[in-house]
């Protein structure tokens, strides 16, 4: 039976130290790329695809970020705050799971940008996710249709669906795009401290419940200034 989440948590208090020099006066969400900012980017994405309430984290330069996001008035958005420690992926959803309910929530970096063939790739994530057999569904990308990534690729991708771990040959066609639908209540028994969602995903893997998309379009990484400079010239050339 498929969810369609109504929440979402957008991961937003990372230090960006990658990005710096763009990073030395905000965080990097508010870094524009194509004419937004990315958080917003992301923002307009979940909104598009039906989202009501978002939970958004903060650390790096927290006042500028509450600042952003609070201006925004089409969507609920809550602050989870992290000034006083930085959680990590993991850590930073389970501290915010009070804030969070309990069905099925998008989570998704604001570091990830995309283009699509087929509309609302977020709407498809959610279609195909299936509580009863599923703990999460990863969106995926074909290594060849990406910007801004140039590692071995995380995971392999099965016909049932179904994900693995990139193994020891180092290489796997599928990277994670930084978006996943994930039931949050099996965050419940994790501690409250920093920790990596990998955590997450290695248990649920061994239960064979962890699932995957593949994108039907384009992803760009906008980890660092070279890939600022990147997309900006791919959307340049998309609108030319």
């Amino acid at each position: 039976m498929s969810v369609t989440p109504d929440t979402a948590m957008v991961l937003a208090a990372g230090l960006g130290t990658r990005m710096r020099p763009l990073t030395n006066d905000r965080p990097k969400p508010l870094i524009e790329v194509c004419g937004r900012a990315l958080i917003d980017h992301m923002l307009d994405r979940l909104r598009e695809a039906g989202v009501q309430r978002v939970v958004v984290n903060v650390h790096y330069r927290a006042d500028q970020m509450e600042a952003h996001v609070r201006a925004r008035s089409d969507l609920d958005i809550i602050i989870s705050d992290e000034r006083g420690k930085l959680m990590e992926t993991g850590g930073g959803v389970r501290q915010a799971l009070a804030l969070l309910g309990d069905r099925p929530i998008y989570v998704c970096n604001t570091d990830a940008l995309w283009q699509e063939r087929a509309p609302n790739a977020l709407r498809a994530l959610a279609v195909g996710f299936d509580a009863s057999q599923m703990g999460a569904r990863l969106m995926l990308v074909d290594r060849r249709e990406t910007l801004g990534f140039d590692g071995p690729g995380d995971f392999h991708h099965d016909r049932d669906g179904r994900i693995r771990l990139r193994g020891e040959d180092l290489n796997a066609p599928f990277a994670y795009t930084g978006v996943q639908i994930v039931d949050p209540t099996l965050l419940r028994d994790e501690p409250i401290e920093p920790f990596s969602f990998m955590r997450v995903w290695r248990r649920l893997l061994d239960q064979r419940r962890v699932f995957g998309m593949a994108l039907d379009g384009f992803w760009m990484h906008v980890g660092d200034p070279e890939a600022v400079r990147l997309a900006e010239a791919r959307c340049a050339a998309s609108t030319a």
